[in-house]
């Protein structure tokens, strides 16, 4: 008997602009684990959307007219509440990133994504974990830089649960860190910096396939799950300036 196929992740996407949206549209489903189950040009017509649709993961722009994206999360939450949000943006503004995540976004992603990096992107905040653009990635952990040690992370540019995790691998301390080999030290701290794994091979003239396993050890070592989690936990140890 052949294998039952596993069912396709149920996608709604929410751009003002027809084209990207059909070109969106395109690539996503080359991919056979996702259909695109609806399109909505505006909040108004995605909450209408919702209102007969059960999608699995929303992808929303924030330029949208009449009420941008990050305004209308609250409102695209309250009428799916199962669904992931991912906000999908040209928008490098770090007030935009702050209010998205602030709203409970599941993730932010600039359009200037692979299609590879989208689609896994996808999976991760399906999965629970959170996602931002390593573009992003640097206005944020510039956030935390500019606190004293003493303070905590500013909820406003991290997800709650992305910062409760990584206070709680920093509350472990120098324990935590001693399990990181010197490479593995040497790739969190550019993890802070923002650099994505392509930037960070490229730095340190290794194999990309090399960096992701280290990411991977990094993460399990420190009983984080994602990147945003490894940058906070960086910043408060120290990798940044090289003070560990």
């Amino acid at each position: 008997m052949s294998p039952v196929p596993s069912p396709r992740v149920q996608l709604l996407l929410v751009d003002d602009h027809s084209l990207f949206r059909r070109g969106l549209r395109a690539l996503l489903e080359q991919d056979d684990r996702f259909e695109v189950c609806g399109e909505a040009g505006d909040v108004g017509e995605a909450l209408r959307e919702l209102d007969r649709l059960s999608p699995d993961v929303i992808l929303l722009d924030n330029h949208l007219p009449g009420v941008r994206g990050v305004d209308a999360l609250p409102s695209v939450k309250d009428a799916a509440p199962r669904a992931r949000v991912l906000m999908l943006t040209v928008s490098e503004d770090a007030q935009d990133l702050a209010a998205a995540l602030q709203a409970g976004a599941d993730g932010y992603l600039l359009k200037t994504v692979e299609s590879d990096q989208l689609c896994d992107a996808i999976v991760k905040v399906l999965d629970g974990d959170s996602v931002v653009s390593p573009e992003m990635m640097t206005k944020l952990v510039s956030a935390f830089r500019t606190l004293p040690a003493t303070e905590s992370a500013p909820a406003p540019l991290a997800p709650a649960s992305q910062v409760s995790r990584a206070a709680s691998a920093e509350s472990r301390g120098g324990e935590s860190l001693q399990t990181l080999s010197p490479r593995e030290r040497e790739i969190l701290a550019l993890i802070a910096r923002g650099d994505s794994n392509k930037l960070i091979a490229r730095t340190l003239d290794i194999a990309e396939t090399t960096v992701k396993i280290h990411v991977q050890h990094i993460l399990r070592k420190l009983e984080l799950s994602s990147r945003v989690q490894a940058a906070v936990y960086a910043v408060h140890n120290g990798l940044m300036n090289g003070t560990r």
